[in-house]
């Protein structure tokens, strides 16, 4: 594990709300040069801190209104290994994000569509149709309150 001070944990939030901000502007204002915030920041991404940094879209001004959350069920577990499953769905460019999850669904998928008829549509011809799919449960999401944000 990495040790964080103060600084370190400011640029963490700072960059987690807003992720384009440059060096030169972060240093004025956590008191340090570019080049030395640059190498605070180089230093938590190469120790995993900070693992990337995300463009967030909105989903819905691109013409996805719909967004359901999948539980699926793995119907042949044993003769359909984890990584087929995962390998195919992930090629989905629907699905925005899977996650191997334990209770009663194998797999929590977020997904989206441009309506209910284009969300069957996927349902249908692309996940019902993957390798080991078995029991799926669908949840409509009806707003969002609170977005990903730092630990």
């Amino acid at each position: 594990m990495i040790e964080l001070d103060d600084i370190d944990r400011g640029l963490i939030r700072a960059l987690a709300r807003d992720a384009a901000q440059s060096a030169s502007a972060l240093g004025r204002r956590f008191d340090l040069s570019q080049p030395a915030t640059w190498r605070r920041i180089r230093r938590l991404e190469q120790a995993g801190v900070i693992r990337g940094r995300q463009l967030r879209l909105d989903a819905e001004k691109l013409g996805f209104g719909v967004t359901v959350f999948l539980g699926v069920k793995l119907a042949l577990k044993g003769r359909v290994s984890l990584e087929d499953f995962e390998r195919a769905v992930v090629a989905i460019p629907e699905v925005q994000s899977v996650e191997h999850i334990l209770g009663l669904y194998d797999y929590r998928l977020r997904v989206v569509a441009r309506d209910v008829a284009d969300f069957e549509r996927v349902l249908r011809r692309r996940i019902m149709t993957l390798p080991g799919a078995g029991e799926v449960e669908a949840n409509v999401l009806l707003s969002e309150e609170r977005l990903p944000g730092p630990l």
